[in-house]
């Protein structure tokens, strides 16, 4: 006779709670927020997986701060996640990379709370209209200014290292939710038969090599001797007679990244000569990924110094970033100071 195996599914309630009873000090405040995030990234998960049926798709008719076309369903995720962390208890506001300036929450609740939080809140919107994976960025800190006041630019302006959580949804054959604090990192799975993200992934850890290297190489020559000379290597390898690397570039940066954290590999988004800082957000995308990395074991530089050791100046800054697999990083460090 088979054996009946109870697999019990914990939720992504149920570990944010586990982790405050693992911690007798802690208040839950953290849990509260990213169970809030949850909320909302079922929300606009809900909107992503129709939106081919309604009138969600295409340009929205605005500019975004980076000069970029808004597309409907920016706008939608961008509502969303401002709205419930605005009801939430646990946020005191916002930084969008939609939105100009940051969004203070200034209510007594709000004004009490320790966290603020950095989100892109729909990477790789281009890839909308051909039914590519898509997905969310976020990053949280814990507020330098008085509490009981509103939020200032001065708690959203802290250096990657300094990141309390951050994480990611991905919108793609499944959705799943990937946080990490400094405990660890780990991956729940939304399953839509309850309507729950429910632990899948349990602390991932990135593995040390990989053979997929991940970049656009229509700018190849825009690229400096050193990246170009890396590139080369990438084209050359023979790992373990197994065959050459693999170049896999989706350009839904969030997607590139989540199958490097899982399977091993390298994404690179180099400055150019017609960009030096790249185009990629410090606060919204470089930050964050390179926090869950290199919690996951992973790496991640700007191509001279640790990204969660730059001391941002401006809510929109630009960063050129390379992230991955550790060993796959240090060879590409040794080219780039060859370079």
């Amino acid at each position: 006779m088979a054996q009946n195996i109870n697999r019990r599914v914990q939720t992504l309630d149920e570990f944010t709670i586990q982790q405050v009873r693992d911690f007798p000090h802690a208040t839950g405040e953290l849990g509260r927020l990213l169970r809030d995030i949850g909320l909302a990234s079922k929300r606009v998960n809900v909107e992503v997986n129709k939106a081919g049926l309604v009138d969600i798709l295409g340009d929205a008719g605005s500019i975004n701060v980076q000069g970029e076309d808004v597309k409907k369903l920016d706008v939608f995720a961008n509502n969303q996640f401002i709205g419930v962390l605005r009801h939430g208890i646990s946020c005191a506001g916002i930084g969008s990379e939609e939105n100009d300036d940051i969004v203070i929450f200034d209510d007594e609740i709000s004004n009490n709370s320790k966290y603020v939080l950095l989100m892109d809140p729909l990477d790789g919107s281009g890839n909308i209209d051909v039914n590519v994976s898509i997905g969310t960025i976020f990053s949280i800190y814990r507020r330098v200014s008085e509490l009981g006041q509103p939020c200032k630019l001065e708690d959203f302006l802290q250096p990657g290292n300094r990141q309390v959580a951050a994480g990611y949804i991905i919108y793609g054959s499944s959705t799943m939710l990937v946080y990490a604090t400094r405990r660890g990192v780990n991956g729940f799975t939304l399953d839509p038969s309850i309507g729950e993200f429910t632990l899948s992934h349990p602390e991932i850890q990135c593995p040390k090599n990989g053979k997929i290297y991940s970049v656009n190489h229509g700018n190849f020559h825009q690229y400096n001797e050193g990246t170009r000379s890396y590139i080369h290597t990438c084209q050359r390898k023979n790992r373990n007679n197994g065959g050459p690397y693999t170049q896999r570039y989706i350009g839904s940066m969030v997607a590139d990244v989540h199958r490097n954290l899982i399977k091993g590999g390298i994404f690179m988004y180099p400055g150019t000569t017609d960009k030096p800082k790249g185009k990629l957000r410090l606060l919204y995308e470089c930050n964050p990924l390179a926090f869950i990395a290199e919690v996951a074991g992973g790496k991640a530089t700007n191509g001279e110094i640790s990204i969660l050791d730059l001391q941002p100046t401006e809510l929109h800054e630009r960063s050129p970033f390379f992230i991955g697999s550790i060993e796959m990083m240090d060879e590409l460090e040794r080219h780039l100071a060859q370079g």
